[in-house]
């Protein structure tokens, strides 16, 4: 049986790859702790010997489906034409996994769902799996990945069902794999003339508003206590409304094939809590845990380990 090893909650901000001197200028003589955040988990994953890496990429729209890439091998250079000034040039050469694609997309279609697979070299890229790749060293480990997209005409539960379709191809595979939400928690940007109330830009007393910084903390600290039944509970309330980066669906994705309401996995914060031109970012890991729901009929077994409730 396939198992999920780990899974976290992983920034991508476009900031984060620029060099470290202007980093460190950035942060008035400090550097990103989300720099050092990535080492550690790096240090989480590597721990895990997972055969698959899957992304939850918070920057691939797409419209009617929930985008599987199932292509063998990606390969170019990659150029954002969000911040093509700064973020360039920067070559990615990666295995994908077909095979894990194409279950995930069976499994849909005997669920009636909108998951497909997409096998194809030449589809573009997005900075939130690409950054990824690079700080977290997947080409140079050869671990595969699978990039699953975010689709922007689903509400909150679309998001969690195509986290349960992917976590029932899991099991159904031999595959450890761990899950990456790429993506942010509160999503407001401030404005282009904006004036930092921090000399360190990526101080969270940068972040868009007040109201946004309470609210990523209470769900950082529900996170770590593994309640992720109550950031449910107050999604359409909170959440959806501050909104998080893709309205959450790099969270819920992963969140379904936890086991959703149901997940008791303990988050562990790998990072400060940071700024990003007004966006609030946190690296958080969680560890595997038995399975809740949707694969308990199916005898799957996930293993228990420390920070995580049984």
């Amino acid at each position: 049986m396939g198992q999920i090893v780990g899974a976290a909650i992983v920034s991508h901000h476009p900031g984060l790859m620029q060099c470290e001197e202007f980093r460190r200028a950035m942060g008035a003589g400090e550097d990103s702790d989300l720099i050092a955040g990535y080492t550690r988990l790096r240090q989480h994953i590597e721990a895990q010997k997972p055969d698959v890496v899957m992304i939850f990429d918070s920057h691939w729209f797409t419209t009617g489906y929930h985008l599987v890439d199932g292509g063998a091998r990606y390969t170019g250079s990659y150029i954002s034409d969000e911040m093509p000034w700064y973020l360039h040039g920067v070559p990615y050469d990666y295995r994908g996994h077909p095979e894990l694609a194409l279950a995930i997309e069976a499994v849909s279609r005997e669920r009636g769902g909108f998951s497909r697979a997409v096998c194809h070299p030449e589809l573009g890229r997005h900075y939130a799996t690409v950054n990824l790749v690079k700080h977290l060293r997947l080409e140079l480990s050869h671990t595969p990945v699978v990039t699953v997209s975010s689709c922007q005409n689903c509400d909150w539960q679309h998001f969690l069902k195509s986290g349960e379709t992917i976590g029932e191809a899991i099991a159904r595979s031999d595959l450890r794999v761990v899950l990456l939400a790429s993506g942010a928690l509160s999503h407001k940007f401030n404005g282009i003339d904006w004036t930092p109330k921090h000399p360190r830009i990526f101080h969270e007393s940068n972040v868009s508003s007040p109201d946004n910084i309470i609210s990523d903390k209470r769900a950082i600290a529900l996170m770590q206590e593994g309640r992720h039944d109550e950031i449910l509970a107050r999604w359409n309330e909170e959440y959806r409304r501050l909104p998080w980066e893709a309205f959450g669906a790099h969270y819920l994705q992963m969140l379904g094939a936890l086991g959703g309401a149901e997940c008791r996995a303990k988050g562990v914060v790998l990072s400060d809590y940071e700024n990003a031109r007004g966006t609030g970012n946190v690296h958080i890991w969680f560890d595997s845990q038995p399975h809740l729901r949707n694969h308990a009929s199916s005898g799957s077994e996930f293993t228990a380990r420390s920070g995580a409730a049984a």
